[in-house]
């Protein structure tokens, strides 16, 4: 079963091309070059995105409520919109601005010169069988290898290492709750993969709805997370954004960069 599911993922006929629907228009929306590297912005939650080489990566646009009720609605332009899952504050899409191609099967794609591949993981730590599949997503955009593992619950396998690779940025839950990495189980993935950089994403806020974000849907700060990793560097930026260049990521060892929302 596993060896069909790699052999899936990494199969040249299932490569769905859509470069040619998105057309060179894209190239012309965000002036980048290969130099100015990767901006990162965090929307609240799991939702990031991602510009440069003149394409802007929307991931997991949300509906704000329980944890994430004090985020305003992620609605910002973009090109290409990935989904890990579309469960009822998640994948969010509808009413975003312009017509976004948007992507939230795991699988291989062409967008516009990009290769994106999008690897199933476990929504939930029973296989998948209470939430389901949750969908990580990889690419490489303006010389920077992105990994963002959406609400993944479920260790990573042999043959998902494999597809994966090392990450230069790796977007990794931390926060636990029923649908998502908690801190032991983040700091086990970030031990698999190896990235140069971490961004902890899914953790409790000051956006949470106390009277819903409790019980097993509750979860936890990032402080529980980064104390578990004192021995890796950890920089907090007073920022929503942060723009990243292959020079800046390490040489060695992993650097941990946590990104500010503003409320």
């Amino acid at each position: 079963m596993k060896r069909r599911q790699l052999m899936r993922y990494a199969g040249a006929g299932l490569l769905a091309t859509l470069g040619t629907s998105l057309g060179s228009g894209l190239r012309s929306s965000v002036a980048q070059t290969a130099s100015s590297g990767l901006s990162v912005q965090w929307l609240g939650h799991t939702c990031f995105l991602f510009t440069g080489g003149g394409l802007r990566i929307l991931v997991n646009p949300f509906r704000p409520l329980g944890c994430t009720a004090g985020y305003r609605p992620p609605q910002v332009a973009a090109d290409l919109v990935l989904i890990s899952s579309q469960l009822l504050d998640e994948g969010a899409a509808s009413g975003l601005p312009g017509n976004p191609r948007i992507l939230f099967e795991p699988g291989v794609y062409q967008v516009s010169g990009i290769q994106i591949q999008g690897i199933g993981i476990p929504h939930d730590r029973m296989g998948g069988r209470r939430f389901g599949t949750n969908v990580a997503w990889q690419w490489t955009q303006n010389g920077i290898k992105v990994v963002h593992l959406g609400g993944a619950a479920g260790p990573i396998d042999i043959e998902q290492k494999i597809l994966i690779g090392r990450p230069d940025v790796l977007l990794v839950p931390v926060g636990g709750g029923v649908k998502a990495y908690n801190p032991e189980e983040a700091k086990q993935a970030i031990a698999t993969l190896n990235p140069k950089m971490i961004i902890p994403t899914h953790f409790r806020t000051r956006a949470a709805d106390e009277a819903t974000c409790q019980g097993e849907y509750s979860i936890e700060p990032v402080d529980n997370f980064l104390a578990l990793m004192q021995e890796m560097q950890v920089n907090r930026i007073n920022s929503d954004k942060i723009a990243i260049k292959p020079a800046d990521l390490p040489q060695n060892g992993s650097v941990i960069k946590v990104l500010s929302y503003k409320f």
